[in-house]
Protein backbone atom coordinates (compact mmCIF):
# COMPACT_ATOMS: atom_id res chain seq x y z
CA UNK A 1 0.00 0.00 0.00
CA UNK A 2 1.57 3.24 -1.14
CA UNK A 3 1.09 6.03 1.37
CA UNK A 4 0.39 9.64 0.50
CA UNK A 5 3.50 11.72 -0.14
CA UNK A 6 3.75 14.45 2.52
CA UNK A 7 4.45 18.00 1.49
CA UNK A 8 7.75 19.38 2.82
CA UNK A 9 7.54 22.25 5.28
CA UNK A 10 9.98 24.79 6.70
CA UNK A 11 11.35 24.04 10.17
CA UNK A 12 8.94 25.32 12.84
CA UNK A 13 11.64 26.98 14.96
CA UNK A 14 13.03 28.83 11.97
CA UNK A 15 9.82 29.75 10.17
CA UNK A 16 8.34 31.66 13.12
CA UNK A 17 11.18 34.18 12.76
CA UNK A 18 9.69 35.55 9.54
CA UNK A 19 6.86 35.41 7.02
CA UNK A 20 8.34 32.94 4.52
CA UNK A 21 6.02 30.28 3.16
CA UNK A 22 5.58 27.28 5.48
CA UNK A 23 4.42 24.56 3.06
CA UNK A 24 7.08 24.27 0.35
CA UNK A 25 5.26 22.27 -2.32
CA UNK A 26 6.04 19.14 -4.33
CA UNK A 27 8.98 18.97 -6.67
CA UNK A 28 8.42 17.39 -10.09
CA UNK A 29 9.37 13.84 -9.08
CA UNK A 30 7.18 13.85 -5.97
CA UNK A 31 4.25 15.29 -7.95
CA UNK A 32 4.52 12.49 -10.51
CA UNK A 33 4.83 9.90 -7.75
CA UNK A 34 1.72 11.23 -5.99
CA UNK A 35 -0.19 11.40 -9.30
CA UNK A 36 0.57 7.71 -9.82
CA UNK A 37 -1.43 6.96 -6.66
CA UNK A 38 -4.64 8.19 -8.32
CA UNK A 39 -6.86 5.21 -9.22
CA UNK A 40 -8.58 7.12 -12.04
CA UNK A 41 -12.01 6.10 -10.75
CA UNK A 42 -14.63 6.07 -13.52
CA UNK A 43 -17.24 7.87 -11.44
CA UNK A 44 -14.61 10.27 -9.95
CA UNK A 45 -16.19 10.73 -6.48
CA UNK A 46 -13.59 13.43 -5.72
CA UNK A 47 -15.25 15.76 -8.23
CA UNK A 48 -18.49 15.99 -6.26
CA UNK A 49 -16.55 17.67 -3.45
CA UNK A 50 -15.20 20.47 -5.67
CA UNK A 51 -17.36 23.63 -5.84
CA UNK A 52 -15.92 24.58 -9.25
CA UNK A 53 -16.00 21.07 -10.70
CA UNK A 54 -12.31 20.65 -11.47
CA UNK A 55 -11.65 17.66 -13.76
CA UNK A 56 -9.53 16.01 -11.08
CA UNK A 57 -8.65 12.60 -12.58
CA UNK A 58 -7.88 14.23 -15.93
CA UNK A 59 -5.44 16.85 -14.63
CA UNK A 60 -3.76 14.27 -12.39
CA UNK A 61 -3.42 11.82 -15.28
CA UNK A 62 -1.54 14.47 -17.27
CA UNK A 63 0.87 14.98 -14.34
CA UNK A 64 1.41 11.22 -14.15
CA UNK A 65 2.35 11.28 -17.84
CA UNK A 66 4.58 14.32 -17.27
CA UNK A 67 2.50 16.34 -19.71
CA UNK A 68 2.33 19.39 -17.46
CA UNK A 69 1.18 21.75 -20.21
CA UNK A 70 -1.82 19.54 -20.85
CA UNK A 71 -2.55 19.42 -17.13
CA UNK A 72 -2.54 23.23 -17.02
CA UNK A 73 -5.03 23.32 -19.88
CA UNK A 74 -7.37 20.90 -18.07
CA UNK A 75 -7.05 22.76 -14.78
CA UNK A 76 -7.52 26.24 -16.23
CA UNK A 77 -10.68 25.07 -17.96
CA UNK A 78 -12.29 24.80 -14.53
CA UNK A 79 -10.18 26.81 -12.06
CA UNK A 80 -8.72 30.23 -12.78
CA UNK A 81 -6.65 30.37 -9.57
CA UNK A 82 -5.05 26.93 -8.99
CA UNK A 83 -1.94 28.26 -7.23
CA UNK A 84 -4.21 29.99 -4.71
CA UNK A 85 -6.66 27.11 -4.24
CA UNK A 86 -3.88 24.58 -3.87
CA UNK A 87 -2.65 26.56 -0.86
CA UNK A 88 -5.78 27.68 0.94
CA UNK A 89 -8.70 25.36 0.09
CA UNK A 90 -9.88 22.93 2.78
CA UNK A 91 -9.35 19.91 0.53
CA UNK A 92 -9.79 17.48 3.41
CA UNK A 93 -13.44 18.60 3.61
CA UNK A 94 -13.96 18.80 -0.15
CA UNK A 95 -12.36 16.78 -2.96
CA UNK A 96 -10.05 14.65 -0.80
CA UNK A 97 -12.89 13.76 1.56
CA UNK A 98 -14.42 11.58 -1.19
CA UNK A 99 -11.20 9.98 -2.47
CA UNK A 100 -11.58 6.18 -2.30
CA UNK A 101 -8.01 5.83 -1.04
CA UNK A 102 -8.74 7.90 2.06
CA UNK A 103 -9.74 5.23 4.58
CA UNK A 104 -7.68 2.12 3.87
CA UNK A 105 -5.38 2.74 0.91
CA UNK A 106 -2.65 4.94 2.35
CA UNK A 107 -4.68 8.14 2.62
CA UNK A 108 -6.42 10.26 0.01
CA UNK A 109 -4.49 11.43 -3.04
CA UNK A 110 -2.87 14.83 -2.39
CA UNK A 111 -5.22 16.60 -4.80
CA UNK A 112 -4.58 20.03 -3.28
CA UNK A 113 -0.81 19.57 -3.39
CA UNK A 114 -1.01 18.51 -7.06
CA UNK A 115 -3.27 21.47 -7.83
CA UNK A 116 -0.70 23.79 -6.28
CA UNK A 117 2.10 22.09 -8.25
CA UNK A 118 0.37 22.53 -11.60
CA UNK A 119 -0.76 26.06 -10.74
CA UNK A 120 2.81 27.09 -9.94
CA UNK A 121 4.00 25.38 -13.13
CA UNK A 122 1.50 27.47 -15.11
CA UNK A 123 2.79 30.69 -13.55
CA UNK A 124 6.41 29.81 -14.33
CA UNK A 125 5.63 28.64 -17.87
CA UNK A 126 3.36 31.64 -18.49
CA UNK A 127 1.07 29.49 -20.60
CA UNK A 128 -1.12 31.63 -22.81
CA UNK A 129 -4.86 31.13 -22.91
CA UNK A 130 -6.38 33.40 -25.52
CA UNK A 131 -9.84 34.92 -25.05
CA UNK A 132 -12.57 34.73 -27.66
CA UNK A 133 -13.10 37.64 -30.04
CA UNK A 134 -14.80 40.64 -28.43
CA UNK A 135 -18.58 40.25 -28.46
CA UNK A 136 -19.42 43.92 -28.01
CA UNK A 137 -20.70 43.40 -24.47
CA UNK A 138 -19.45 45.03 -21.27
CA UNK A 139 -19.46 43.73 -17.72
CA UNK A 140 -18.48 45.32 -14.41
CA UNK A 141 -17.25 43.33 -11.41
CA UNK A 142 -17.39 44.94 -7.96
CA UNK A 143 -14.57 43.53 -5.85
CA UNK A 144 -11.30 41.82 -6.77
CA UNK A 145 -11.34 38.91 -4.35
CA UNK A 146 -11.52 35.28 -5.51
CA UNK A 147 -15.15 35.46 -6.62
CA UNK A 148 -14.67 38.67 -8.59
CA UNK A 149 -11.42 37.50 -10.19
CA UNK A 150 -13.05 34.23 -11.26
CA UNK A 151 -16.09 35.89 -12.81
CA UNK A 152 -13.91 38.47 -14.55
CA UNK A 153 -11.66 35.78 -16.05
CA UNK A 154 -14.55 33.69 -17.39
CA UNK A 155 -16.29 36.74 -18.86
CA UNK A 156 -13.09 38.01 -20.48
CA UNK A 157 -12.40 34.58 -21.99
CA UNK A 158 -15.90 34.68 -23.50
CA UNK A 159 -15.22 38.03 -25.21
CA UNK A 160 -16.68 40.53 -22.74
CA UNK A 161 -15.00 43.84 -22.03
CA UNK A 162 -14.53 43.56 -18.25
CA UNK A 163 -13.67 46.16 -15.63
CA UNK A 164 -13.10 45.25 -11.97
CA UNK A 165 -13.74 47.95 -9.36
CA UNK A 166 -11.70 47.55 -6.16
CA UNK A 167 -12.15 49.78 -3.10
CA UNK A 168 -8.58 49.30 -1.80
CA UNK A 169 -5.31 50.42 -3.34
CA UNK A 170 -4.33 46.85 -4.25
CA UNK A 171 -6.24 44.17 -6.11
CA UNK A 172 -6.79 40.71 -4.64
CA UNK A 173 -9.35 41.23 -1.90
CA UNK A 174 -9.03 38.78 1.00
CA UNK A 175 -6.19 37.01 -0.82
CA UNK A 176 -4.07 40.14 -0.32
CA UNK A 177 -5.31 41.64 2.95
CA UNK A 178 -6.60 38.61 4.82
CA UNK A 179 -4.36 35.59 4.27
CA UNK A 180 -0.81 35.91 5.62
CA UNK A 181 2.30 35.69 3.48
CA UNK A 182 3.45 32.48 5.16
CA UNK A 183 0.34 30.71 3.87
CA UNK A 184 -0.22 32.51 0.57
CA UNK A 185 2.73 34.52 -0.83
CA UNK A 186 1.53 37.80 -2.28
CA UNK A 187 3.64 37.44 -5.42
CA UNK A 188 1.54 34.35 -6.26
CA UNK A 189 -1.65 36.43 -6.05
CA UNK A 190 -0.11 39.25 -8.05
CA UNK A 191 1.00 36.87 -10.79
CA UNK A 192 -2.45 35.30 -10.95
CA UNK A 193 -3.91 38.80 -11.33
CA UNK A 194 -1.42 39.51 -14.13
CA UNK A 195 -2.96 36.63 -16.09
CA UNK A 196 -6.28 38.51 -15.95
CA UNK A 197 -4.64 41.69 -17.20
CA UNK A 198 -3.21 39.65 -20.07
CA UNK A 199 -6.80 38.70 -20.95
CA UNK A 200 -7.65 42.41 -21.25
CA UNK A 201 -9.40 42.82 -17.89
CA UNK A 202 -9.14 46.37 -16.52
CA UNK A 203 -8.87 47.06 -12.79
CA UNK A 204 -9.93 50.37 -11.24
CA UNK A 205 -8.43 50.78 -7.75
CA UNK A 206 -9.63 53.07 -4.93
CA UNK A 207 -13.15 52.80 -6.36
CA UNK A 208 -15.70 52.60 -3.54
CA UNK A 209 -19.00 51.56 -5.10
CA UNK A 210 -21.75 53.46 -3.37
CA UNK A 211 -19.49 56.47 -2.86
CA UNK A 212 -17.18 57.25 -5.81
CA UNK A 213 -19.41 55.36 -8.28
CA UNK A 214 -22.98 54.14 -7.84
CA UNK A 215 -24.45 50.78 -8.81
CA UNK A 216 -26.97 52.63 -11.00
CA UNK A 217 -24.12 54.21 -12.95
CA UNK A 218 -22.48 50.83 -13.47
CA UNK A 219 -25.81 49.34 -14.59
CA UNK A 220 -26.21 52.05 -17.23
CA UNK A 221 -22.65 51.63 -18.52
CA UNK A 222 -22.61 47.82 -18.63
CA UNK A 223 -24.72 44.94 -19.88
CA UNK A 224 -24.21 43.07 -16.60
CA UNK A 225 -22.79 43.79 -13.15
CA UNK A 226 -21.45 41.23 -10.68
CA UNK A 227 -21.24 42.12 -6.97
CA UNK A 228 -18.35 40.35 -5.22
CA UNK A 229 -17.73 42.67 -2.31
CA UNK A 230 -17.04 39.94 0.24
CA UNK A 231 -17.75 40.14 3.96
CA UNK A 232 -15.46 42.71 5.52
CA UNK A 233 -17.46 43.79 8.56
CA UNK A 234 -16.08 42.03 11.67
CA UNK A 235 -18.17 40.37 14.37
CA UNK A 236 -17.32 40.93 18.03
CA UNK A 237 -17.90 39.19 21.35
CA UNK A 238 -20.34 41.73 22.76
CA UNK A 239 -18.68 41.70 26.18
CA UNK A 240 -17.47 44.43 28.51
CA UNK A 241 -14.01 45.77 27.65
CA UNK A 242 -14.04 45.34 23.87
CA UNK A 243 -13.31 49.04 23.40
CA UNK A 244 -10.03 48.88 25.32
CA UNK A 245 -6.80 49.78 23.58
CA UNK A 246 -5.18 46.52 22.51
CA UNK A 247 -8.35 44.81 21.27
CA UNK A 248 -8.38 44.12 17.51
CA UNK A 249 -10.77 42.43 15.17
CA UNK A 250 -8.89 39.79 13.20
CA UNK A 251 -9.97 41.63 10.05
CA UNK A 252 -8.21 44.84 11.11
CA UNK A 253 -5.19 43.03 12.53
CA UNK A 254 -4.52 40.96 9.41
CA UNK A 255 -5.26 43.83 7.01
CA UNK A 256 -2.81 46.09 8.79
CA UNK A 257 -0.12 43.42 8.79
CA UNK A 258 -0.65 41.94 5.32
CA UNK A 259 -1.67 44.97 3.29
CA UNK A 260 -0.29 47.94 5.20
CA UNK A 261 2.86 46.31 6.64
CA UNK A 262 2.03 47.98 9.96
CA UNK A 263 4.55 45.82 11.83
CA UNK A 264 7.44 47.74 10.27
CA UNK A 265 9.22 50.40 12.31
CA UNK A 266 8.74 52.97 9.50
CA UNK A 267 5.03 52.26 9.01
CA UNK A 268 2.64 55.22 8.82
CA UNK A 269 0.14 53.19 10.85
CA UNK A 270 2.29 51.16 13.25
CA UNK A 271 0.87 48.09 14.96
CA UNK A 272 1.42 47.50 18.66
CA UNK A 273 3.17 44.16 19.08
CA UNK A 274 1.54 42.15 21.85
CA UNK A 275 3.81 40.31 24.28
CA UNK A 276 1.01 38.09 25.58
CA UNK A 277 -1.73 37.69 22.97
CA UNK A 278 -5.11 35.97 23.25
CA UNK A 279 -6.88 35.02 20.02
CA UNK A 280 -10.58 34.18 20.28
CA UNK A 281 -11.91 31.73 17.68
CA UNK A 282 -10.84 28.55 15.88
CA UNK A 283 -11.34 29.08 12.16
CA UNK A 284 -8.67 29.70 9.53
CA UNK A 285 -8.69 33.42 10.33
CA UNK A 286 -8.06 32.69 14.01
CA UNK A 287 -5.10 30.44 13.08
CA UNK A 288 -3.78 33.13 10.72
CA UNK A 289 -4.04 35.75 13.47
CA UNK A 290 -2.40 33.54 16.10
CA UNK A 291 0.49 32.55 13.85
CA UNK A 292 1.00 36.16 12.76
CA UNK A 293 1.10 37.38 16.37
CA UNK A 294 3.63 34.64 17.10
CA UNK A 295 5.86 35.92 14.29
CA UNK A 296 5.64 39.42 15.73
CA UNK A 297 7.19 38.18 18.97
CA UNK A 298 4.16 37.37 21.09
CA UNK A 299 3.36 34.43 23.34
CA UNK A 300 0.01 33.35 21.91
CA UNK A 301 -2.97 31.61 23.52
CA UNK A 302 -5.94 30.60 21.39
CA UNK A 303 -9.27 30.41 23.23
CA UNK A 304 -12.12 28.29 21.85
CA UNK A 305 -15.38 27.24 23.48
CA UNK A 306 -15.53 23.76 21.92
CA UNK A 307 -12.96 20.95 21.45
CA UNK A 308 -10.35 20.41 18.76
CA UNK A 309 -12.70 18.07 16.89
CA UNK A 310 -15.15 20.94 16.32
CA UNK A 311 -12.54 23.45 15.11
CA UNK A 312 -13.57 24.76 11.65
CA UNK A 313 -9.98 25.57 10.57
CA UNK A 314 -8.10 23.39 8.08
CA UNK A 315 -6.38 20.46 9.78
CA UNK A 316 -3.05 21.56 8.31
CA UNK A 317 -3.35 25.06 9.78
CA UNK A 318 -4.20 23.67 13.23
CA UNK A 319 -1.18 21.36 13.09
CA UNK A 320 1.12 24.17 11.95
CA UNK A 321 -0.11 26.45 14.76
CA UNK A 322 0.61 23.77 17.36
CA UNK A 323 4.05 23.04 15.87
CA UNK A 324 4.91 26.72 16.08
CA UNK A 325 3.97 27.04 19.73
CA UNK A 326 0.44 28.45 19.86
CA UNK A 327 -1.22 27.28 23.10
CA UNK A 328 -4.80 26.06 22.77
CA UNK A 329 -7.24 26.69 25.65
CA UNK A 330 -10.22 24.58 24.62
CA UNK A 331 -13.70 24.45 26.18
CA UNK A 332 -13.06 28.03 27.30
CA UNK A 333 -15.22 31.06 26.57
CA UNK A 334 -14.43 34.78 27.16
CA UNK A 335 -16.95 36.71 29.25
CA UNK A 336 -15.06 39.99 29.83
CA UNK A 337 -11.94 41.81 28.66
CA UNK A 338 -10.07 43.38 31.57
CA UNK A 339 -8.06 46.59 31.55
CA UNK A 340 -6.37 49.44 33.40
CA UNK A 341 -5.90 53.02 32.19
CA UNK A 342 -7.69 52.19 28.97
CA UNK A 343 -5.41 49.28 28.02
CA UNK A 344 -5.95 45.51 28.00
CA UNK A 345 -4.51 43.62 30.98
CA UNK A 346 -6.30 40.30 30.67
CA UNK A 347 -9.38 38.37 29.68
CA UNK A 348 -11.88 36.69 32.00
CA UNK A 349 -13.15 33.32 30.79
CA UNK A 350 -15.43 30.52 31.90
CA UNK A 351 -14.98 26.80 31.29
CA UNK A 352 -17.47 25.04 29.02
CA UNK A 353 -18.78 21.53 28.50
CA UNK A 354 -20.49 20.13 25.41
CA UNK A 355 -24.20 19.36 25.41
CA UNK A 356 -26.53 18.24 22.62
CA UNK A 357 -25.88 19.26 18.97
CA UNK A 358 -27.18 22.70 17.95
CA UNK A 359 -28.41 23.91 14.53
CA UNK A 360 -24.87 23.74 13.12
CA UNK A 361 -24.66 20.04 13.96
CA UNK A 362 -21.93 20.63 16.53
CA UNK A 363 -22.48 19.93 20.22
CA UNK A 364 -23.64 23.06 22.01
CA UNK A 365 -21.20 24.51 24.58
CA UNK A 366 -22.65 25.04 28.06
CA UNK A 367 -21.00 27.17 30.76
CA UNK A 368 -19.75 25.37 33.87
CA UNK A 369 -20.86 27.35 36.96
CA UNK A 370 -18.06 28.56 39.22
CA UNK A 371 -15.29 27.98 36.64
CA UNK A 372 -14.46 31.64 35.93
CA UNK A 373 -10.75 32.37 35.59
CA UNK A 374 -8.44 34.99 34.10
CA UNK A 375 -5.73 34.90 31.45
CA UNK A 376 -3.21 37.76 31.61
CA UNK A 377 -2.58 39.44 28.25
CA UNK A 378 -1.86 42.80 26.68
CA UNK A 379 -3.58 42.14 23.33
CA UNK A 380 -6.81 40.41 22.28
CA UNK A 381 -7.64 39.48 18.68
CA UNK A 382 -11.28 38.59 18.04
CA UNK A 383 -11.69 36.14 15.12
CA UNK A 384 -15.39 35.29 15.18
CA UNK A 385 -16.28 35.77 11.54
CA UNK A 386 -17.46 38.65 9.38
CA UNK A 387 -20.57 39.94 7.64
CA UNK A 388 -21.00 42.07 4.49
CA UNK A 389 -20.30 45.79 4.74
CA UNK A 390 -23.69 47.58 4.50
CA UNK A 391 -22.38 50.43 2.30
CA UNK A 392 -23.44 48.95 -1.02
CA UNK A 393 -26.92 47.82 0.02
CA UNK A 394 -27.54 51.12 1.84
CA UNK A 395 -26.65 53.07 -1.28
CA UNK A 396 -28.70 50.83 -3.61
CA UNK A 397 -32.06 50.37 -1.95
CA UNK A 398 -33.58 48.19 -4.71
CA UNK A 399 -31.36 45.25 -3.76
CA UNK A 400 -33.05 42.52 -1.73
CA UNK A 401 -30.99 41.39 1.27
CA UNK A 402 -31.39 39.24 4.37
CA UNK A 403 -31.52 40.45 7.97
CA UNK A 404 -27.79 39.69 8.18
CA UNK A 405 -27.05 41.96 5.23
CA UNK A 406 -26.25 39.20 2.75
CA UNK A 407 -27.59 39.59 -0.80
CA UNK A 408 -30.43 37.38 -2.00
CA UNK A 409 -29.90 35.65 -5.36
CA UNK A 410 -31.54 32.91 -7.44
CA UNK A 411 -29.89 29.64 -8.51
CA UNK A 412 -28.17 31.44 -11.39
CA UNK A 413 -26.57 34.07 -9.18
CA UNK A 414 -28.93 36.87 -10.24
CA UNK A 415 -30.40 39.32 -7.72
CA UNK A 416 -33.92 40.72 -7.84
CA UNK A 417 -32.61 43.37 -10.26
CA UNK A 418 -32.28 42.18 -13.85
CA UNK A 419 -28.66 41.71 -15.03
CA UNK A 420 -27.32 42.46 -11.55
CA UNK A 421 -25.59 39.39 -10.11
CA UNK A 422 -23.88 38.64 -6.82
CA UNK A 423 -21.86 35.88 -5.22
CA UNK A 424 -19.19 34.88 -2.73
CA UNK A 425 -19.15 36.09 0.86
CA UNK A 426 -21.49 38.98 -0.01
CA UNK A 427 -24.16 36.30 -0.45
CA UNK A 428 -23.10 33.48 1.89
CA UNK A 429 -21.34 35.41 4.63
CA UNK A 430 -17.75 34.44 5.41
CA UNK A 431 -16.96 31.14 3.66
CA UNK A 432 -14.12 29.55 1.67
CA UNK A 433 -12.17 30.84 -1.32
CA UNK A 434 -13.30 27.96 -3.52
CA UNK A 435 -17.00 28.47 -2.71
CA UNK A 436 -16.63 32.13 -3.67
CA UNK A 437 -14.98 31.08 -6.92
CA UNK A 438 -17.81 28.66 -7.63
CA UNK A 439 -20.31 31.50 -7.25
CA UNK A 440 -18.28 33.63 -9.66
CA UNK A 441 -18.35 30.86 -12.25
CA UNK A 442 -22.11 30.36 -11.86
CA UNK A 443 -22.87 34.05 -12.42
CA UNK A 444 -20.43 34.33 -15.33
CA UNK A 445 -21.97 31.26 -16.99
CA UNK A 446 -25.44 32.80 -16.76
CA UNK A 447 -24.26 36.15 -18.16
CA UNK A 448 -22.41 34.48 -21.03
CA UNK A 449 -25.40 32.32 -21.99
CA UNK A 450 -27.81 35.24 -21.76
CA UNK A 451 -25.88 37.51 -24.08
CA UNK A 452 -24.70 34.75 -26.41
CA UNK A 453 -28.30 34.39 -27.50
CA UNK A 454 -28.96 38.15 -27.44
CA UNK A 455 -26.22 39.86 -29.46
Amino acid sequence: MEKRNPIPTADAKERIKGFGEVALGYDEETAVKEAERCLQCKNAPCKKGCPVGVSIPEFISCIKNRDFAASVKVMKGDNNLPSVCGRVCPQEEQCEKYCVRKAKLGGSVGIGYLERFIGDYALKAKSEIKPAAKNGRKAAVIGSGPSGLTAAADLALAGFEVTIYESLHKAGGVLIYGIPEFRLPKDIVEREIETLLDLGVKIELNAVIGKTITVDELMKENDAVYIATGAGLPSFLGVKGENLNGVYSANEYLTRVNLMKAYREDSDTPLIRGKNVVVVGAGNVAMDSARTALRLGGKVTLVYRRTREEMPARAEEIEHALEEGVEFRLLTNPIEILGENGRVTGIRCIKMELGEPDASGRRRPIAVPGSEHEIACDQVIVALGTTPNPLLKNSFKRLNTTDKGTILINENGETNVENLFAGGDAVTGAATVILAMGAGKTAARTIIERFKNNN
